[in-house]
């Protein structure tokens, strides 16, 4: 992969950062993926453009990962909100420029803000406070900034794509979007193909640049 050229790293692998390394790794970045569990590793091996086994609140360790060389690291790290912090604390020492990182709760994030996160995300918090800055639209359920012109919007499929194929649509051309995966009740598909037929009540994740989000979100209001 590697088809752009900003590179990405993602620590912890829950939900919240493989969904993240994933999308992010399905549109051609590169990705380097780190969890200190074995087994989380070897699961996700081929999800990403580099999987490694590390603790990643020891200093050399992250080192010698090469960390400060990635464009944005994300600190998905989720249960434990010391191994959270002090990976968050070591990666602005190291002088990495821009860090996402989640936060268990707005204490938490305001612990984060402190001590050098770039952005704080609360995945798991009520949908309904939007993430974004100022998205207002019913249609939009979900919205992660991973840089300040990256993020990944869930939102409901809107009327003017409903019965058209993902082709037919046209999101890419016309909002420099990507879906990376569409809902349809309990069942998802990772990626959709493109010639799935989006229906009323489907969800679609996209990943894109903020200005087309922007733009997209001005058409679903």
């Amino acid at each position: 992969m590697g088809g752009n050229n900003k590179q990405f790293a993602v620590i912890g692998l829950g939900r919240f950062g493989t969904t993240v390394a994933k999308a992010l790794y399905r549109l051609g970045y590169d990705v380097l993926a780190v969890d200190s569990d074995e087994e989380r590793v070897h699961a996700f091996s081929n999800e990403a453009t580099h999987v490694v086994q590390a603790d990643s609140t020891d200093e050399e360790t992250l080192k010698a990962l090469g960390i400060r060389n990635f464009d944005v690291v994300v600190v998905a790290i989720g249960q434990d909100i010391q191994a959270n912090m002090m990976a968050t604390l070591l990666l602005r020492e190291l002088g990495v420029p821009y860090i996402v990182v989640k936060a268990a709760n707005a204490l938490h994030g305001k612990m984060l803000e402190k001590i050098g996160a770039d952005r704080v995300v609360y995945p798991e918090r009520d949908m309904g406070l939007r993430l974004a800055h100022n998205l207002v639209s019913s249609n939009i359920l979900d919205f992660i900034e991973l840089s300040p012109n990256l993020s990944i919007v869930e939102i409901s499929a809107p009327a003017f794509v409903v019965g058209q194929t993902l082709v037919q649509s046209n999101l890419r051309a016309l909002y420099e979007v990507n879906v990376v995966a569409l809902k349809r009740g309990d069942d998802i598909k990772v990626p959709p193909k493109p010639e799935e037929v989006i229906m009323e009540g489907d969800v679609l994740v996209l990943v894109g640049n903020n200005e087309g989000l922007r733009r997209l979100e001005a058409e679903v209001q």
